[in-house]
This record gives structure tokens, sequence and C-alpha cells, in this order.
């Protein structure tokens, strides 16, 4: 075996007989599965992968003779491990193992062996080069090849709709019993991941991501196994409280993804001349600033017929500017959490007084040219002197207000 093709970090980690994947089979009641499954799985990988290797069982609470059927196994393989947990939980049961494994790739599959094993090291091989941090195997990439029931593959797209839409997840599978990670990613992330059940996979990922990792898809040749003893129902029902949950995490900034993206994100590629990330929060910005600019003529439009134009600008404008500075903390300059949220605010304010003063000025020059001005030429000007605070604004966030953020 050689380490040569491992991140440096990885290889001076490992002995010479440490195995370079640990391929975690997690189980529950699966006594007749389990041994033609490893020892297919055993099979493939001494004849086809090219490094190291451990299997290792992972047991949930199994109540029948599955644990005499993986100690079997043990005795008679030794490139296979088992470990019995007490408590039932796939997400449980992965989390214990990976974390205890000195493997520096981890991975998963299920006991049905729907994956065709063909994919293992098209799976693994970017995350022993270093490449990604994270792999999936997707059943909805072009290229793969899906046998399975219609109910089961609306609900799978169904499913992955559902978080591209609540959770802005941007992979394509997440529930694809085919899965590998890094380990000294995994040392990082999984601390982070709170489900034991089958929504595991899912805040993994989703963190994964908003940490700025690196998730590799491989399509996948998959068959459906007829005899699969999930529970649909009570599954879909974890998985809502799961994303209600994790929506709550990331919104309120309690979870630590800004460390993680530091320790282990990629960072944009640098372009000559733009600032790192300019381009994201100019986007990010222009969105914002459209929302409060409807919200603010809306605010002055109905203010304005019971207050003067100097007044009507001055509360819509301050009512705006609050709610504009807390969507560009938390959406452009991504701030998580409610860490320094008051001083934001005020300097907020102080960029709010420099938008009041264009836009204040702007009207007073135009009454001093015109006493009686029609109500769109005065909407007219002050569109105009938002788009140039807009840009002021914009420059005292990022090289003022959210420097240090």
């Amino acid at each position: 075996m050689s380490l040569s093709t491992l991140p440096e970090h990885a290889a001076e980690s490992l002995r010479l007989d440490t195995p370079v994947l640990d391929v975690v089979v997690p189980v529950h009641n699966e006594e007749i599965d389990l041994e033609p499954c490893v020892r297919r799985l055993h099979d493939y990988l001494s004849a086809r992968f090219p490094y190291r290797f451990r299997i290792t069982i992972a047991d949930n609470a199994s109540t029948d003779a599955t644990a005499t059927v993986a100690a079997t196994l043990v005795e008679a393989l030794p490139e296979v491990t088992a470990v019995h947990l007490a408590q039932k939980g796939r997400g449980r049961a992965l989390k214990h193992a990976w974390t205890h494994s000195d493997a520096a790739v981890l991975a998963y599959m299920d006991v049905d062996l729907s994956t065709d094993l063909a994919a293992v090291l098209p799976l693994v091989a970017p995350l022993i080069s270093g490449h990604s941090d994270l792999a999936i195997g997707s059943r909805l990439s072009r290229g793969s090849r899906v046998v399975r029931g219609a109910k089961r593959e609306f609900i799978s797209r169904g499913y992955n709709l559902l978080l591209r839409g609540t959770l802005a997840a941007r992979f394509s599978d997440a529930q694809c019993g085919f899965k590998a990670i890094r380990r000294d990613v995994a040392a990082r992330l999984l601390p982070m991941v709170e489900d034991t059940g089958w929504f595991f996979d899912t805040e993994m990922l989703v963190l994964a991501e908003r940490a700025g990792l690196r998730i590799h898809e491989v399509p996948v040749d998959w068959v459906d196994d007829p005899d699969s003893r999930v529970d649909i129902v009570s599954t879909a029902v974890a998985d809502l409280k799961g994303i209600a949950r994790l929506t709550r995490g990331l919104g309120t900034g309690r979870l630590p993804l800004a460390a993680l993206r530091e320790q282990l994100g990629r960072n944009p590629l640098p372009v000559a001349g733009v600032p790192a990330g300019l381009t994201g929060q100019l986007v990010r910005f222009a969105g914002v600033g459209v929302a409060s600019t409807l919200a603010y003529l809306a605010l002055y439009a109905l203010l304005r017929a019971g207050l003067g134009a100097q007044w009507a600008n001055l509360l819509a404008l301050l009512l705006t500017a609050v709610a504009n500075t807390a969507a560009n903390r938390r959406l452009t300059f991504r701030v998580r959490g409610n860490d320094r949220a008051w001083r934001h605010q005020a300097q907020g304010l102080v960029v709010f007084g420099v938008g009041l003063a264009l836009t204040s000025g702007s009207l007073a020059l135009l009454h001093a040219a015109n006493p009686a001005p029609a109500t769109w030429l005065e909407l007219a000007v002050l569109v105009t002197a938002n788009a140039i605070a807009t840009g002021v604004r914009f420059l005292m966030m990022r090289i003022w207000v959210f420097k240090a953020a």
C-alpha cells in the first residue's frame, strides 16, 4: 500500500498497518442478509480495491442473531470487525463507528447492497487524493441507472426538492445509502450532527455544504430492495422534524459553522482585481436593496398622504433601514448569532444618516427649484438619490460595519 496519494495531513497520521478505507455496514436485525452482504463486499474489495481496507459491522440494538453472525464473520475474515450498540439508530451507529475509526477515509453502505460495488473506488478516490471532503452516491444524477418503483421514485425526488426549497441544499440525493467522508473532516463535522436516525445523512450534508466543504457526487447503478424494512411514514415525519430543527439552528447561528469553514472550508478562487467574495455579496446586497427600496417607496407613498415630504421620507427610511441592516447582516455578509448585533444596528443607523442626508438633500433641492412638485417627480428624485445612497451604503457596510464579522 502506498500513502503517496493521500493528503499530507492524513498520510502522516497513518501507520503502515492502518486501513485507508473503513466501510461501515449499519445493521438492525439483519441475521439473514448480513453474512452474504459482508462476504460479497469483502470479496470485491480484496480483488478490486488497491488499498488496505476494513469492514466494520455496526450492530445497533439487534434482538435477533445478528450479533452471532457478526462474530462468525469477524472470526473468519481478518479485515472484518464488529461493534454492538445498545441503542437503535442508523445515525448513532455510523457516528460511533466513524468516530472510533483510524482509517483515512470512512464510508458506509446499506446491508442490502443495492448500489453496484463498482462505484466504491470512484466514490472514495477523490477523498483519498484530498480533492474532496465528502462523497455521495446519487441515484438522481445524470448517468445513474436505477431500478425501483414509482412510489419510491416520487418520494425520493420529492424529498430532495423539499431540501432545496427549505435548506437551499445543492446536492442531488440525500438518502442514498452509499457515502464517504475523510476522517479529519468527520472529526470536526460529526460533533455538530445531532440526529441519530435516518436524517443523519441529510444533516451531515447540509452542514458540510454550509461550511464550504466540497461534496463529490458519483452516479450509481442502484436496484431497489423489495424487502426494505424502512417505515416510510415514520421516517418522513422524523425528516420533517429534522428539517425544522436544522432550519432553526442555522437561522439562530447556534451552529459554529464559521469556525468549521475557517478550518476546512474552500474559499472561492481568487479573481484578479476582485476582492474575495465581492461578487456574491454584490448580488445578495442588490436583492436586499431591491426589496428595501420597494418597501421604502410603499411606506413613503402611504405616509405622504398624512405627512409632509420630509417627515414621510424620514420615517420610511428609518423603518426600512433597520430591516435592511438586519437582512444584509444575515444574507449579504453571512453574520450569524446575536454577537455585536446591537453594534451593527448602531453603525447601520450611521449609514442610514448618510442615506438620509442624500435623499433629504435631494428633496430640499427639488423643493427649492419647484415649491409644489408632482408626487411622481418627488419619487423619481428619491429613486435617483437612493441609487447613489445604495452604493455608498454597500461600501460602508463592507469596509466598516461588517469588516470584522
